[in-house]
């Protein structure tokens, strides 16, 4: 038996020593065997990754984290691991190194499995707490092959460039001195691999695929969409916006628009056909070189008086999504409650998805829908106060943040409009940002209450939350809906090194108490709970369902409108088939 764990020692000490390929020449890539430190410490990056996070995710999208994660961990240790080296002349034996690598390859595989498997359980409880079935597909072994793979293949690559870096310093040090060749090699290097990610990896792939699918798809029409008959709408009779202009979302939303007799069904009173105008970036006036957005605005000026927009009873300005998507369900909404008697109108500052618009051209968001506001505003105080319509402003992930942009400050959106809803407003956006930093103490950033909800409410279930505090509410008004499970709410690159407000104490309803905070994980947790985060059903992750019902209900309702005709308006449009 001795004699056995002796050949097991000699051949890990082998390994160590010289790994299954011959040592190769200081000219090849792989030089030396991973650093066992910062193997270990990768390991248990991999480990941190498994921890839930704000919504459910797939067993894919585990593999993925755990190896982006593991890298990290690996760049870290290794620089934990060179600094050891560089302070200390202490170094263990080949012996005590080949012990070492054994321990590792025994219990690393068998604490992963036992991981995974405890990770699979946490997702079935989040799963559970987000109404979801517990059912859960979680493989394993394929998690820990995908994270492994990736993790190889990112050490390859960063030793890839830092192999050519070692090589342009040595070729550099033959004319100049060494602290310069250093200097100058790794100044080129940065600039060469930032260039390359940036222009050839991000612009030129990324962005380049990102774009060509956008705009085969925005001259695209939905299934079941057909331009619109009704001369109120952009697109139908009459509309200086072509319907072939509009764009994949502007078809959308204007060729959905609910008619008066759909009204009238539910209200059981007479309807009006209502308005809505949709000025996309395909419009004419979106090429002019001399101040485009305000070119757009002019046009939706006009088509909001060639339809009597300014005539209705409600006209709120829609802020869209990078896409130009509007939540059909908030706009149908505030047209059930006020009989059809409202106008709704948005400009398209893109048709790419939001994620690329936000990486690529977030101030255009917050340009266009100024130049609208201002637009719109400068039409309404022309008119006299007594027949102005109620104005109004909507908006949903990038939308919100268009709209808030627009205004700045909380003030200027309380005082420029007669109310707002905002829904899943992204971390970055200036109002949101600044309720919570101004919150009332004690009150939870995923739930702040600010100057006691004497204008501004948040929630996440609506019926309940718009209730507290019992305090009554002023005028104007604005609610913010904000899932505590929304990861577009909570993404920030300050998730890498900060520790959010909103993992604290009391944590969100729908947030599983396993969740944690660790440096670099959660930030791509985080990143990966974006993408996923509209698997989930309302009010949970980036979805919002009917709550915009309540949320009108709150900020506008119609005289005589009830608690009654709240509840009836949201079961009917949850019964409904969504329209997008």
């Amino acid at each position: 038996m001795r004699d056995f764990g002796q050949k097991v020692v000699n051949l890990g000490k082998r390994l160590v020593e010289q790994p299954l390929w011959e040592r190769p020449a200081e000219t090849y890539l792989v030089r030396r065997w991973p650093d066992l430190f910062a193997t270990c410490v990768a390991t248990v990056f991999f480990w941190l990754s498994l921890t839930p996070s704000l919504v459910p995710r797939p067993w894919l999208l585990q593999g993925v984290i755990g190896g982006i994660t593991a890298a990290i961990g690996y760049a870290v240790g290794s620089v934990l691991s060179s600094l050891f080296r560089w302070i200390v002349a202490w170094r263990p034996s080949a012996q005590t190194r080949a012990r070492c690598w054994l321990a590792y390859w025994i219990l690393s595989p068998v604490l992963a499995g036992w991981l995974i498997s405890e990770s699979a359980d946490m997702q079935r409880q989040l799963r559970q707490l987000q109404g979801l079935p517990p059912s859960l597909t979680w493989h394993t072994p394929m998690i820990g092959l995908i994270a492994v793979a990736l993790w190889l293949l990112i050490l390859m690559l960063a030793r890839t460039v830092r192999l050519g870096s070692s090589k342009f310093i040595h070729w550099l040090g033959r004319a100049l001195p060494r602290p310069v060749a250093i200097g100058i090699g790794l100044l080129v290097s940065g600039v060469v691999v930032s260039t390359a990610l940036q222009d050839v990896v991000f612009e030129r792939g990324v962005i380049d695929i990102a774009d060509r699918i956008a705009k085969a798809t925005n001259n695209g029409t939905k299934d079941g969409i057909h331009r619109p008959t009704s001369r109120y709408v952009s697109g139908g009779p009459g509309s200086e916006m072509a319907w072939d202009d509009l764009g994949f979302q502007g078809r959308n939303f204007t060729g959905s628009v609910l008619s008066g007799r759909q009204i009238t069904e539910f209200t059981k009173a007479p309807a009006e056909e209502p308005v809505r105008v949709y000025i996309s970036s395909s419009a004419p006036e979106a090429f002019t070189d001399d101040e485009p957005f305000k070119a757009q605005a002019g046009l939706a000026v006009r088509e909001l008086k060639r339809t009597g927009g300014f005539e209705r009873e409600v006209l709120t300005i829609a802020g869209t999504t990078g896409s130009g998507w509007i939540d059909a369900t908030v706009v149908e909404s505030l047209e059930y409650m006020y009989g059809g008697n409202t106008a709704t109108v948005a400009v398209q500052y893109s048709y790419l998805p939001s994620w690329v618009s936000f990486l690529v051209d977030k101030e255009k968001a917050g340009k266009a829908t100024r130049a609208l506001v201002d637009a719109v505003r400068a039409e309404l105080d022309k008119l006299p106060a007594a027949s102005r319509p109620k104005l109004a402003v909507t908006g949903e992930s990038l939308g919100a943040y268009a709209v808030e942009d627009s205004y700045g400050t909380v003030d200027a959106l309380l005082g420029g409009t007669d109310g707002a809803l905002l829904l899943g407003v992204p971390n970055f956006s200036p109002i949101a940002g600044e309720l919570r930093e101004r919150r009332d103490e004690g009150s939870p950033v995923w739930r702040p209450e600010f100057e006691g909800g004497s204008n501004v409410r948040f929630a996440q279930f609506p019926a309940e939350d718009l209730r507290r505090p019992q305090s009554p509410w002023g005028h104007p008004r604005a609610v913010v809906l904000q899932n505590a499970s929304d990861a577009i709410v909570w993404w920030s690159p300050d998730l890498l090194l900060e520790r959010p407000q909103w993992l604290d104490r009391p944590l969100g309803p729908d947030i599983t108490p396993e969740i944690n905070w660790f440096p670099f994980v959660t930030f791509w947790q985080t990143t990966v709970d974006m993408a996923v985060s509209y698997g989930v059903q309302a009010p949970h992750g980036h979805r919002y369902g009917t709550g915009s019902v309540d949320g009108w209900a709150a900020v506008l309702p119609p005289e005589g409108w009830t608690t009654k005709d709240t509840d009836r308006l949201r079961a009917h449009l949850d019964a409904r088939p969504s329209p997008y």
